[in-house]
This record gives C-alpha cells, sequence and structure tokens, in this order.
C-alpha cells in the first residue's frame, strides 16, 4: 500500500471518529444519551442511617409542632410550649448536619414521578406532637447507646433527653399520656463465676435466662472517669441533706428524695468501680455546701445541671452498645432540674451548645 492510500485510509478513520463525537454531542444536547450506568444513590453506613433517622425525627417533629401552635383552639401555654418545641427539634437537626442531599434526587426520581413510597399525610396536633416526641426519643435514646463515635452518641443523647422533657412537658399541658422514662437502675457489680461442681451440669440455667434484661455496665470508662462520678453524687447527696434539714414543707421533701436518690448512686457507682471502702474511695465526710443567699431551688438547679454535664461527658467516651445507663442518668438529671425550675434548652448537658 502506497503513501496516498494511507493516508486516504487515516483520513477517513479520523473522520469518522469526528463524525461519531459530533453525533454524542448531539444526542446528548437532546436529552438522549449513549447507554451508560444510571446513577445512585451511595448506600449509608450504619452511623449515617442513624443520623438520619434522628434528623427526621427532629423535622417531623418541628413540622407537627409548629403548624399545632398556629391552631386557634389551643391556649397559650401550649401555643407557648409547642414554639419552643419547633425551635429546639429545627436546631437539633441542624446540629445533626440536617438532611442528606447528594444532588441525585431529581435524576433517579425521574422514572417514578418524583413520588416517595413512605410519604404519609401527618396529623399537627398537639396529642400528635407528643406521640411523635415519644418515639423519637426512644429512637435516638437507642442510636445514642448504638453509634459508634462518641461525640455523636453524645449529641443523640442529649437530643434524646430534650425530646422526653418536651414530652412531659406537653402532655402535662394537655392531659395526654406521657413517654415512659428509661431506667437508671446502675449495673451490680459481676460476681466471679462459680467453679462447677460434679452433678450440676445437667442443672445450671443459662446465662441468657438470668442477664437477658440486667443492665449493662459503661465500658471504656477509666478509674478516673469513675471516681469523678462517684464524688459528684455524693456531694449532691450531702447537699440536698444539709437543705432538706434547713428546710420544711414540699422543699424538705423534694430535697430529700434527691438526696436519697444521689447517696445511693454514688455508692452504687463506687460498688462497680470496686472501691467501696477502699482507700481509692473519693467520698468523703462533708462537703462544702453554699450558704443561704444560694436559694435551695438554684442549688439543686446547679447540681443537676453539672451532673447532667458529667453524664453527656461519659456518654461521649463510654463504648457503643453499653452507655444506655449513663443516657437515662443524664435524662434524669434534667428531668430533675427542671421540677425546680431549670430553663428548658435545646440540647440538654452540652453548655457549648446553649
Amino acid at each position: 500500500m502506497n503513501a496516498s492510500n494511507r493516508t486516504a485510509r487515516t483520513r477517513r478513520r479520523s473522520g469518522l471518529t469526528a463524525l461519531a463525537l459530533t453525533c454524542a454531542i448531539i444526542l446528548s444536547g437532546c436529552g438522549l444519551r449513549l447507554e451508560t450506568p444510571p446513577p445512585t444513590e451511595p448506600v449509608p453506613d450504619a452511623a449515617e442511617v442513624l443520623r438520619r433517622t434522628a434528623v427526621a425525627d427532629a423535622l417531623l417533629v418541628a413540622d407537627q409542632a409548629a403548624t399545632a401552635a398556629t391552631s386557634d383552639r389551643i391556649n397559650a401555654d401550649v401555643e407557648a410550649e409547642l414554639t419552643t418545641i419547633a425551635e429546639s427539634a429545627t436546631a437539633q437537626a441542624d446540629q445533626l448536619g440536617g438532611e442528606y442531599d447528594s444532588g441525585l434526587g431529581d435524576i433517579v426520581s425521574e422514572g417514578t414521578g418524583g413520588a416517595s413510597p413512605s410519604a404519609t399525610v401527618q396529623e399537627h396536633t398537639p396529642r400528635a406532637v407528643v406521640a411523635s416526641l415519644r418515639d423519637a426519643a426512644t429512637r435516638t435514646r437507642a442510636a445514642s447507646d448504638q453509634v459508634q463515635s462518641g461525640p455523636l452518641g453524645r449529641l443523640l443523647a442529649s437530643i434524646s433527653t430534650s425530646q422526653t422533657q418536651h414530652a412531659r412537658e406537653l402532655a402535662l399541658l394537655t392531659g395526654v399520656k406521657g413517654p415512659a422514662l428509661p431506667s437508671t437502675q446502675i449495673p451490680e457489680p459481676a460476681d466471679p463465676a462459680p467453679e462447677p461442681s460434679e452433678g450440676d451440669e445437667g442443672s445450671a440455667a443459662p446465662a441468657s435466662a438470668t442477664s437477658e434484661e440486667a443492665p449493662v455496665a459503661p465500658g471504656g470508662l477509666s478509674a478516673e472517669d469513675l471516681s469523678a462520678l462517684i464524688l459528684a453524687e455524693d456531694t449532691a447527696g450531702y447537699a440536698y441533706e444539709v437543705r432538706a434539714a434547713q428546710s420544711d414543707g414540699d422543699v424538705r421533701t423534694r430535697a430529700h428524695e434527691r438526696a436519697v436518690a444521689h447517696r445511693a448512686r454514688a455508692q452504687a457507682w463506687a460498688l462497680l468501680a470496686g472501691v467501696d471502702g477502699t482507700d481509692q474511695d473519693p467520698r468523703r465526710v462533708a462537703y462544702t455546701v453554699p450558704g443561704s443567699d444560694t436559694p435551695t431551688s438554684q442549688l439543686a438547679i446547679d447540681l443537676e445541671a453539672g451532673l447532667a454535664q458529667d453524664y453527656a461527658s461519659l456518654t461521649g467516651v463510654a463504648e457503643s452498645g453499653t452507655r444506655a445507663v449513663l443516657v437515662a442518668l443524664l435524662t434524669d438529671s434534667t428531668l430533675a432540674g427542671a421540677r425546680w425550675g431549670a430553663p428548658v434548652v435545646a440540647f440538654p448537658g452540652l453548655p457549648e451548645r446553649a
């Protein structure tokens, strides 16, 4: 083949390639695409699923509460609570990162008409808001225990506490059933397994039969973490005892009840840490208590807020799957502070988000 023929053939191939590229550009401009795999949404991991669920719950509560607050058939107290709930839920969704948008929504939904199979019409009433808060608090509390990330677990614990608090307040105002509170039972120290004796093999009960509902001890906490917690609980118990002795009536009763609770928790944590009655036990005979210039209600608010921060911080340190009791005690201290008059905040136990 001579040089002129090779040149002519090369020109023809180049011309065909250019024609193919031109056709592809024209087809693309007309909305026609060559055979390529359709775009797909990335598959979320477990943490992202938990985060998206918490965001969806918060946004649902915000929408329901904001709409219910505009009704002409509710009183001013309920309207104010609904407005606060909507504001808190919106802030919580924002702190969680908001809704995920990959930018593929319109493309992926082209063939489906854009309808969501899970779309439902939600009721926008105070009763419905209580129900949504109850459900959200349960899911978010479980997520805070399950998620691997400590900081995210801490944030979810705070949000679940807020949802529980708002559900209780709104339920009291509207006369509907409030949320069930999580168990605050502190795990007991594990007994060493007894040596099996002859003839016991067939009568031994399965471990799951006795430990299925037992609370799980928080994992990942240091001796210093537990020591600080023991000291904080015992300090609160002592302060409440002093104020109970100096008060009467309802204040005396409430202070005494919290003194008993906090002293018992200090003892339970000391037993779990293995320091009860040892030189490592941080508890003291007496503690400094603010004078009479600090009202008992304010002292109680400060004590419970401090414990809420302690439990929130430890939630961020504890291992996944072992945070339940810490989250429950964060909720308990927050609700106790509210009964003494503490202001409602969107992120209990997280002063940096105040």
